[in-house]
Order: structure tokens, then C-alpha cells, then sequence
């Protein structure tokens, strides 16, 4: 073999690690779209529950903006569940994990059981490292909603990526795919499962 032929294997293998990569933290990083009843804010409209005037969240000024005036309105009225829910979403969607999970936590206090709401707390609790929360959430969402599809696809992230418990993530991919087919974000998720799977 010569240097030339040592090199192009090297760039390839590094190549493909790359490429690799960036597969995984795409399927990993994106979760699925909350249900739009459960998404007070999106697509630049105002949070439900937020204070009269409030400006969409454009930009990360904006959307901190958003988070006081809403932080202000519950801390007014601690019992204004929409608010609580719309503060929630927002740090939901800054990555505010433990913040979120309170604010989640609160509402469930305020208000029935919502398969979406638990959804959004068991991914704050998965990104703190409590995967047994996380898929308990999970599987009670699908007990008040046996088609929550987002409840399905977070417990498959969370058994195939985090636990590596690939047998009971492909049964819960299937379930999934016969719920959602043709998705193309659950068809990413599967292909990243049976990759992963296949090379444990």
C-alpha cells in the first residue's frame, strides 16, 4: 500500500466519521414538533398567557423579553396556568431544562393531565439525565392518548440512544411508523436505530 493509498483511507475514514456525526446530533437534537395545542408560541405569535402587547419572540432579545414579562405575570398570579405553560414552553425552547421542568411541573398542579405537557417534561427531564422520569412521562401520555405520536418518538430517542436497549426501542419504532407513516423525521429516527443497532 502506498502513502497516496494510506492517505485517501484516512481522509475517507475521517470523512465518514464526520458525516456520521453530524447524523447523529441531527436526529438527536431535533424532537418532534409539539402538538399545536400545546405550543402557546410559534411561529413569531405572541405566548397565550402572555401580558397584553407582548412582542413575538423574533430574536433572542425578544424572546428574553417574553420570559420576564411572563415571569412577572406568575410571580403576579401564581395560579395562571397559561402563563405558567407559555414561561414553560419559552425556557422549553432556550434549553432552560430545569426551569422548564418546574414550570411544567406547576401546570400539571393547575390542570388535568396533558399527554403534550408531559411530553415537553420528560424531554427536560431526558436532557438532565433522569431517562427512567423521562419514559415515565412518556408512557403516561400515551395512557391518556394512545396515537400521542411525539410521546412515542421521545421514548424510542430515549431507549435506542440513551439506554441502548434497541429491542424494545424497535418495538416501540414500529408502533410509531404505523402511526406516522411516511414521516420523514421518524423515518431519520429509524435509520439512525437500525445503524446503531447494527453496530452494537
Amino acid at each position: 500500500m502506498t502513502r497516496d493509498n494510506v492517505l485517501y483511507v484516512l481522509v475517507g475514514l475521517l470523512a465518514g466519521f464526520i458525516a456520521g456525526y453530524f447524523v447523529h446530533e441531527a436526529v438527536v437534537a431535533r424532537q418532534p414538533p409539539r402538538a399545536v395545542g400545546a405550543v402557546p408560541f410559534h411561529g413569531g405569535t405572541a405566548p397565550q398567557g402572555a401580558p397584553p402587547g407582548a412582542a413575538p419572540a423574533t430574536d433572542q432579545g425578544a424572546q428574553m423579553q417574553q420570559i420576564e414579562q411572563l415571569r412577572q405575570q406568575v410571580d403576579a398570579n401564581p395560579e395562571d396556568a397559561e402563563a405558567i405553560l407559555a414561561l414553560a414552553n419559552l425556557n422549553y425552547d432556550i434549553r432552560s431544562w430545569a426551569r422548564a421542568q418546574e414550570l411544567y411541573q406547576r401546570y400539571l398542579e393547575l390542570r388535568p393531565p396533558d399527554p403534550d405537557v408531559l411530553t415537553d417534561l420528560g424531554v427536560t427531564l431526558r436532557e438532565q439525565g433522569d431517562h427512567r422520569a423521562a419514559l415515565d412521562r412518556f408512557t403516561t401520555a400515551q395512557e391518556l392518548a394512545a396515537e400521542h405520536w411525539q410521546s412515542l418518538y421521545n421514548q424510542v430517542v430515549v431507549l435506542a440512544f440513551d439506554l441502548q436497549r434497541y429491542e424494545e426501542a424497535e418495538a416501540v419504532l414500529e408502533r410509531l411508523r404505523q402511526l406516522q407513516p411516511g414521516n420523514p423525521d421518524v423515518e431519520r429516527l429509524a435509520e439512525e436505530v437500525e445503524r446503531r443497532s447494527a453496530a452494537a
